[in-house]
């Protein structure tokens, strides 16, 4: 969908914050992008929800189709709502599915509601509160029993520093199920030492871990997304071919020695030394 009005005259919402929120016509991917201060923040396609644009996003796709039989519907929870992509891309590919989503903008979930609303029927519940605090909140019947929990969680362009710590990872992974599967998203920049850190973190948490991200990212050479997938099982390796294929391209998925390597030195993060995730220049996000 082309652009059809100024951005000046987008739906917007003020955050708590003081940054302001806009769905936005996207003049790349057709539909529609939710921008918080000017830092694109989620891409959704109302006539698609299958489209996922942001690369990071497509590679959580790829992995969450992995999960269980194709199809089967599954319990999920997703740490920070943004415009609610995946758990639109849930709904549409696995019907039946209970989500569970954590915001701590009311205004942002109105306004995404609002403007770009959910398909009917859909079983999601958005619940208002931090990430963090809200996980020990859940009903009792909830932890053990999440297949999928993600952590995609934002202020501005950063990932607050009380959600990368070994106590954060060790809450969350209490909600899983035995096989259930945490997605977290990473950005970071040269030589990655934001994201080795949240890789050994997890680690420490969780016995699998693979990584996913484009080949000059995961190298440390520009500014871009790590998508860390941990489980307590196994995460099979047939998943590797079809996730390898699922693209975007050109991808990389590090486990294993790779992976022993990547975080080699690195030190885990405590609730004592959190920093929040390092802040992107404005020219990331130039297109």
């Amino acid at each position: 969908m082309a652009r059809t009005r100024r951005d000046d005259e987008a739906p917007s919402a003020r955050l708590s914050d003081g940054t302001i929120a806009r769905v936005i016509p996207s003049a790349y991917a057709g539909g529609w992008e939710l921008d918080v201060d000017g830092t694109p923040q989620s891409h959704v396609d109302l006539d698609d929800p299958t489209h996922l644009h942001f690369e990071y996003i497509a590679r959580m796709g790829a992995v969450i189709d992995q999960l269980r039989m194709p199809g089967q519907p599954l319990t999920a929870v997703h740490l920070g709502a943004g415009a609610l992509t995946l758990p639109r891309y849930v709904e549409a590919t696995r019907p039946g599915s209970r989500q569970q989503v954590v915001e701590i903008e009311p205004a942002l979930i109105e306004l995404v509601r609002a403007h770009l609303p959910l398909p009917r029927g859909a079983s999601i519940r958005t619940r208002i509160g931090d990430a963090r605090e809200t996980l020990g909140r859940f009903p009792a019947g909830l932890v053990g029993h999440v297949d999928l929990l993600v952590s995609d969680v934002y202020s501005g362009a950063q990932t607050p520093a009380h959600l990368t710590t070994v106590e954060f990872y060790r809450a969350a992974a209490a909600l899983l199920a035995p096989d259930g599967v945490l997605l977290v998203n990473v950005a970071d920049g040269a030589g990655l030492a934001f994201a080795r850190r949240q890789v050994a973190t997890v680690r420490a948490v969780l016995e699998h871990v693979i990584v996913l991200a484009e080949v000059q990212t995961l190298k440390g050479r520009r500014f871009g997304n790590l998508v860390i997938v941990g489980s307590a099982a196994a995460l099979p390796t047939a998943w590797l071919p079809r996730l390898m294929a699922a693209g975007p391209h050109p991808a990389k998925v590090a486990q294993g020695a790779e992976l022993d390597d990547f975080v080699r030195g690195a030190r885990l993060v405590t609730d004592a030394d959190a920093t929040a995730s390092p802040k992107p220049s404005a020219s990331v996000f130039d297109r």
